[in-house]
């Protein structure tokens, strides 16, 4: 179904360059498309598969239920009023359809293709000539939607989400031209993407996107054309932001220029997507100057904005990052869009600077804050995911915390659909000479090193639950060349890449590789164990990751976690919910000499390890002794609304 040089262009970033262009700058280390790992392991596969047959259908006849599709009808015969409640919700079947590109690349599906296409001849029907494409205008000029402002472009900054539309649309048609090689969508989107050129630019319209990943977008169909020109309008609205230095725009990330940004501020899900965008404008011109910036941003995330689920916006009110150190449980949002978007980012820092540290925060963010956002049956979301549930607190769309299958801003439920089919092109990347293994999956691919030597890796393990991995690595000859493994930070002793959350004890359990079994001494490289040698054909890496029960504690000025404790085993960060621990689970408390045990059940949640031990209740004067239960944090609210909490007083 697809044509394989396009399918090597494109993932997520699309990292090698185009057929026929001259040598560009561009990332350094390069990810190994999705669609050329095959996975079938325990913990991954499922998610994907039920995303593929649950997830992606589900979100499709809610487009159609819900009127997205009706909008574009009407915006074809410019008649009716615009039916939901946002602008943005073109967007909606916009990522619905990226994400089942991305599953047809991997499972060719006539049916699901016919389908989309369908889709498409719609969408292309309600752009306009010039190639504007904004149902919320376009259905009726004379009275668009109040956010969109009376003219094109006016409320851009604002509220109108116009550019965030045509960010959307980029990618998805970015997608579909990679599953199947039809230009039917990539068209829809060049025409868009032509007058977005013609209207911004220097000496023409110099709006800051108001929601970013138009940036991205266009860095997608550049990628694919070779058209310079959207590589250049991207730098443009990156360039474009904090004209005014305003501090209220800080919201948007448009309160000064982004060469001056040093911190993580505004609406959390813009800023992901922004930064991502200029790692990608940076690798590709080599900007200095943007580096600069989102490196420091980088550490202020981590060092004082970062949820021990990998959840970032700590605030409901705006969907964004708080103050340093402000990471309430209760009220934090976590975003699950914000959660996807720090993968994006995250992984593009790593693919600038090739240290294990920015996987690191990606595991974590994909293990326990992206996958909360999607209940075990595929078609139940949460929008918010805080850290602390007392079943009273609503956000302030009146979300309550209980997994819903739509919602009236629904893009989390359509994101997690573009994400889902895209996880395996996380696990491996390839350097100069280099092999990097960064997530542990059961999976295989073949890798064409240096463009000229084909290895094959194969991964053997049970991963998340156990720390074994077998690794085959099988060159087509004998070859001289570097295995990277990554030697997690949670590991060794460091829970994130700085002191915002540390490890009560240290682990004792070293790391341990052996080589066709014989132990080997690897030398260490930015988070990595670095095995430089001359592989022959079924050399076999036995990799052992210590899988010990963690108590963490969190940085001192995070004073809403003072006296607590939270658990971790392996990338897992685990909670206690009310179904395992009964309705007053917020009183318990857990001593620090407590024996944790952990027990695999096959049965429960669809497979997971649990932590149990001995808790403290107290009732007035008296200490009882209670049974508790702690489960992975991503499983919580699967079993109905309860209470839940991920940190533990400690007295």
């Amino acid at each position: 179904m697809k044509n394989n040089y396009v399918a090597t262009i494109l993932l997520l970033v699309g990292l090698v360059a185009c057929k026929n262009q001259p040598e560009k700058a561009d990332y350094k280390i390069q990810g190994v498309p999705f669609n050329e790992v095959k996975i079938n392991d325990q913990f991954w596969l499922p998610k994907i598969e039920t995303n593929r047959t649950v997830t992606i259908p589900a979100s499709f006849a809610k487009c159609e239920e819900t009127g997205r599709v009706e909008s574009f009808v009407k915006a074809a015969q410019k008649e009716g009023k615009f039916n939901t409640e946002f602008p943005f919700d073109d967007t909606d079947i916009y990522k619905t359809i990226e994400g089942a590109a991305y599953s047809m690349t991997v499972h060719p599906d006539p049916k699901l293709d016919r389908y989309v296409d369908s889709l498409i001849t719609i969408l292309g029907k309600a752009q306009e000539p010039d190639g504007y494409l904004y149902t919320a205008r376009t259905i009726d000029p004379l009275h668009p939607h109040k956010w969109s402002g009376n003219e094109r472009w006016v409320q851009e900054s604002v509220l109108s989400h116009e550019l965030y539309n045509s960010g959307h649309l980029f990618e998805a048609a970015a997608a579909h031209f990679q599953a199947t090689g039809k230009r039917n969508f990539l068209d829809i989107a060049l025409k868009n993407a032509d007058l977005l050129d013609h209207v911004f630019g220097p000496g023409k319209r110099n709006d800051a996107p108001g929601h970013e990943i138009v940036e991205m977008g266009l860095v997608k169909l550049y990628r694919i054309t070779g058209e310079k020109k959207y590589l250049d309008l991207a730098k443009f609205f990156i360039d474009s932001r904090g004209k005014e230095n305003d501090q209220k725009k800080a919201y948007s990330q448009d309160h000064k220029p982004l060469i001056q940004q040093d911190e993580a501020v505004g609406h959390a899900v813009r800023a992901g997507y922004l930064y991502a965008g200029v790692a990608d404008v940076a690798a590709l011109t080599g900007n200095t100057e943007y580096l600069l910036a989102i490196d420091k941003i980088w550490e202020n995330m981590v060092s004082k904005k970062l949820y021990i689920t990998g959840g970032i916006g700590a605030r409901h009110q705006g969907e964004a990052f708080g103050d340093n150190y402000e990471l309430p449980n209760l009220t934090a949002y976590n975003e699950t869009c914000a959660a996807i978007a720090n993968v994006y980012w995250n992984y593009r820092m790593f693919l600038l600077h090739g240290d294990s540290k920015y996987i690191d925060v990606l595991e974590r963010s994909l293990y326990n804050g992206v996958i909360s956002g999607i209940g075990l049956d595929g078609k139940s979301f949460f929008y918010p995911n805080p850290l602390e549930c007392d079943m009273h607190f609503k956000f302030n769309r009146g979300e309550t915390l209980d997994r819903q299958p739509w919602f009236d801003c629904s893009c989390c439920p359509t994101n997690m659909c573009r994400f889902l089919a895209s996880v395996p092109g996380y696990i491996y990347a390839q350097g100069a000479s280099c092999v990097y293994v960064n997530l542990f999956a059961q999976s295989s691919s073949t890798i064409q090193l240096n463009k000229k030597l084909l290895v094959t890796i194969l991964q053997e393990t049970q991963y998340p639950w156990d720390g074994g991995v077998k690794i085959s690595v099988s060159p087509e000859k004998v070859s001289q060349f570097a295995l990277c493994l990554r030697i997690p930070g949670w590991a060794g002793n460091q829970v994130v890449p700085s002191d915002l959350y540390s490890f009560i004890t240290p682990e004792t359990d070293s790391v341990l590789v052996t080589i066709n079994g014989e132990k080997f001494q690897y030398k260490t490289e930015k988070g990595y164990a670095v095995i430089d040698r001359e592989w022959k054909q079924g050399d076999v890496v036995n990799y052992n990751l210590p899988m010990s029960i963690r108590r963490v504690e969190a940085n001192k000025n995070v004073t809403d976690n003072a006296g607590k404790v939270a658990l971790e085993r392996g990338p897992i960060v685990y909670c206690l919910e009310g179904k395992d621990n009964g309705p007053e689970l917020l009183k318990l408390s857990l001593a620090d000499s407590s024996k944790l045990t952990k027990s695999f059940n096959s049965g429960e949640l669809s497979g997971v390890v649990s932590i149990s031990g001995e808790a403290q209740m107290e009732d007035g004067k008296k200490v009882t002794s209670q049974k508790f239960t702690a489960i992975p944090y991503f499983a919580w609210n699967n079993r109905g609304a309860n209470e839940m909490m991920v940190w533990i007083n400690r007295k």
